[in-house]
């Protein structure tokens, strides 16, 4: 299943985007941050906002890459595959989830932002944004759906192609 591969790679790479622009913020950029977390984040960068909003977000971000690249490896233990197509899972439909919300809530006004969200930070949150969260989310998802199929279609008894089936008695018996 080749198809595994390139859907975890795309969750690898996507991951691996979001974390460097985050770790280019936290190191003082600013490039593309005043529409990504509003004018007052950006030009204020409160004490809160570098180590959490910043660098623990990236280093989400990292882990989402690893993750990312462990959804195209068929690891040994059947529980170590099922955490891991699990977490594919997850954080595919929460990338899903806040991609389609934030959409929604903005294209219709649900909230009826204040003056606080401008017109630009909208702007470039429906069209640049939101639909990159939408592209991390499937990638994520659609990667975990591929191991779940290689993992499947590796080996009836382990569902790992490397290990080793133990040789029937009777076949060595009745070959001699």
């Amino acid at each position: 299943m080749r198809s595994s591969w390139h859907w975890g790679y795309a969750a690898c790479l996507w991951a691996s985007v979001f974390a460097g622009s985050h770790f280019y913020w936290a190191c003082g950029g600013s490039l593309g941050l005043n529409v990504s977390a509003g004018a007052k984040l950006a030009t204020e960068r409160p004490l809160w906002f570098v180590p959490a909003g910043l660098w623990g977000m990236g280093t989400l971000c990292l882990a989402g890459a690893l993750l990312g690249w462990l959804l195209t490896r068929s690891l040994r233990y059947r529980a170590a595959r099922r955490i891991q197509r699990y977490l594919g899972y997850s954080v595919g439909f929460v990338l899903l989830a806040r991609g389609l919300a934030v959409e929604f809530l903005l294209l219709t006004n649900a909230t009826h932002l204040d003056a606080a969200v401008s017109a630009g930070q909208r702007f470039w949150t429906l069209v640049l944004w939101n639909p990159w969260f939408i592209v991390g989310g499937l990638a994520f998802g659609l990667s975990a759906l591929e191991a779940r199929r290689r993992d499947h279609a590796t080996s009836p008894q382990t569902g790992h192609p490397s290990s080793r089936s133990v040789p029937d008695p009777r076949t060595k018996a009745s070959a001699t």
